[in-house]
C-alpha cells in the first residue's frame, strides 16, 4: 500500500514528522527574527488583523510562503538523492503541495474568522441604534466577505482537483505492484477483488480521509493561537468556575471526551466490516465459478453462504444501532456545548455580538479538529477493513503467516458465526 508510492516508507514518514517538528519549531524560534534581517515586516502583538484579501500578501505571509518552499525543496531534495522512487515528484512534491494549499485553505477560514467581528458588531449597533452605521458600510462587508468565499472556493476546487490525480497516481502505483507479483499473490482469497475493488476503495476513502487529516490538524495549527487570544474575553466558566484560558481547556476536554467514549462504543466494528468484505467476496466467488462450471454455485451451497452474509449483516445492524445512538447524543450535545460554556459570559454583557461570532466559530473549528475521530469514525473502520484485506497481500510478499481469519479461510475452517 505505501511502498509502491512512497520511498522507504517506515523512514520516510519518521522524516516527515521529525523535518515537520524541526521546521515548525524553527519558525515559531528564529524565523521572525530571520525575516526582520533579510527586510520582513511582521504585526506588532494585539494589532489588529487585516480584513479582506491584504491578509493574505501581508510581508509576514510572503515570508512564510518562501520558507515553505525552501523546507520542502531541502526535504525532497534528500529523498531524491538517498532513495530514487519512480512516483517521487508525486509522493512527496505532491504531498508538499497538498499540505500547503490545505494550509491556505484553513487561512482563508481564519480570515473569514476576522471578519465576522467586524460585521456583527456593526450589525448590533445597527439594531441598537448606537454609532452611524451605513447601508453602506454592510455592503462593503458583505463584499468583502464575498472577495474572501470566492478565494476559498477557488483554492478548495483547485486543491480537490489535484488530490483526485494524486490519489488515483497512488492507486496506479499499488495496482502495478500487486500485478507484477500476482503469481505470488494469486493463491490469497479473493486476490482479483482486493487489487481491483479493494484498491480502488483504498483510493476513494484516502481522498477524503486524508485530506481530512491535513485539514483537521491545519486547523489547529492556525485557530489555537485564535482561542487563546479570545479566551482573554471569558473569565468564567459553569461549574468550573475561573480557570486561565478556559476557552482552549473546554475546547480539548470536549473533544478528547468524545473521541475516547465513541472509539470505546465503537470498538468492534472494524473487525465487523472486514469479516463483512470476507464473507460477500465468498458468496460472490462462488457464483462466478458457477457461471463456468454448472457443478458450482449449487442452490444448497450458494444459500450457506448467502446465510454468513445475512448474519454479519444483522450483526453489523445491531452494533451500528448502539453506536449510532451514543454519536447522535454526541453531536446533539456539541451543539449547544459552546453556547453552554459562554452563558456566564453572556449575560455579564462582557462581549459583543461581533466576539461571541468569532469565539463560536473559533471553538467549533478547535473542537472539530480534535474531534476528527469523531466525524470519521465509520469511514475509518471502513478504511480499517481495507487495510487488513490488502496487508494480507503485504504478508505473502514479506513471507510473513495471514492472519488468522484468512488462514482459517484458506484451510476450510472458515465459520465466523
Amino acid at each position: 500500500m505505501f511502498q509502491s508510492f512512497f520511498p522507504k516508507p517506515v523512514l520516510f514518514f519518521a522524516s516527515v514528522v521529525l523535518w515537520s517538528a524541526i521546521t515548525v519549531i524553527f519558525w515559531y524560534m528564529a524565523g521572525q527574527d530571520i525575516g526582520s534581517a533579510l527586510g520582513f515586516t511582521f504585526p506588532e502583538e494585539g494589532a489588529e488583523p487585516i480584513i479582506g484579501l491584504g491578509y493574505f500578501i501581508t510581508s509576514d505571509f510572503i515570508w512564510f510562503y518562501i520558507y515553505y518552499f525552501l523546507i520542502s525543496v531541502l526535504f525532497a531534495g534528500f529523498w531524491f538523492v538517498v532513495a530514487p522512487h519512480r512516483w517521487q515528484l508525486w509522493s512527496i512534491l505532491g504531498s508538499s503541495l497538498i499540505l500547503f494549499s490545505t494550509y491556505f485553505g484553513v487561512q482563508v477560514s481564519v480570515a473569514i474568522n476576522n471578519w465576522r467581528r467586524p460585521f456583527f458588531d456593526a450589525v448590533q449597533d445597527a439594531l441598537t441604534g448606537k454609532g452611524n452605521v451605513t447601508a453602506w458600510d454592510l455592503y462593503a462587508f458583505i463584499i468583502t466577505f464575498a472577495e474572501i468565499a470566492f478565494l476559498f472556493i477557488a483554492v478548495y476546487v483547485m486543491t480537490r482537483f489535484f488530490v483526485s490525480h494524486y490519489i488515483f497516481r497512488w492507486r496506479t502505483a499499488m495496482n502495478d505492484y500487486y500485478v507484477s507479483h500476482w503469481s505470488r499473490l494469486r493463491s490469497v482469497e479473493g486476490a482479483s477483488q482486493r487489487i481491483q475493488e479493494d484498491t480502488m476503495r483504498f483510493a476513494g476513502i484516502m481522498e477524503g480521509l486524508g485530506v481530512s487529516v491535513v485539514d483537521a490538524v491545519m486547523t489547529l495549527f492556525a485557530f489555537l493561537p485564535v482561542l487563546f487570544s479570545l479566551s482573554s474575553y471569558v473569565t468564567e466558566l459553569p461549574i468550573v468556575g475561573e480557570i486561565p484560558d478556559p476557552l482552549l481547556y473546554a475546547a480539548i476536554f470536549w473533544s478528547i471526551f468524545g473521541t475516547v467514549f465513541l472509539a470505546a462504543v465503537g470498538v468492534k466494528l472494524p473487525g465487523l466490516e472486514f469479516r463483512n468484505q470476507r464473507v460477500e467476496a465468498a458468496f460472490r466467488k462462488e457464483l462466478v465459478y458457477g457461471e463456468d462450471d454448472p457443478a458450482r454455485a449449487e442452490p444448497m451451497t450458494v444459500r450457506e453462504l448467502f446465510e454468513h452474509v445475512r448474519k454479519n449483516y444483522f450483526r453489523l445492524y445491531f452494533h451500528y444501532l448502539y453506536f449510532n445512538v451514543a454519536r447522535s447524543f454526541y453531536i446533539q450535545a456539541d451543539n449547544i456545548f459552546s453556547y453552554f460554556i459562554l452563558i456566564p459570559t453572556i449575560v455579564s454583557g462582557a462581549i459583543t455580538l461581533g466576539i461571541l461570532q468569532q469565539i463560536l466559530t473559533a471553538f467549533g473549528q478547535v473542537s472539530n479538529s480534535f474531534q476528527y475521530i469523531v466525524n470519521s469514525w465509520p469511514t475509518i473502520i471502513e478504511l480499517l477493513s481495507i487495510h487488513k484485506r490488502l496487508k494480507a497481500f503485504e504478508s505473502v510478499l514479506d513471507d510473513k503467516p495471514l492472519s488468522k481469519i484468512d488462514q482459517d479461510f484458506m484451510s476450510g475452517k472458515d465459520n465466523p458465526f
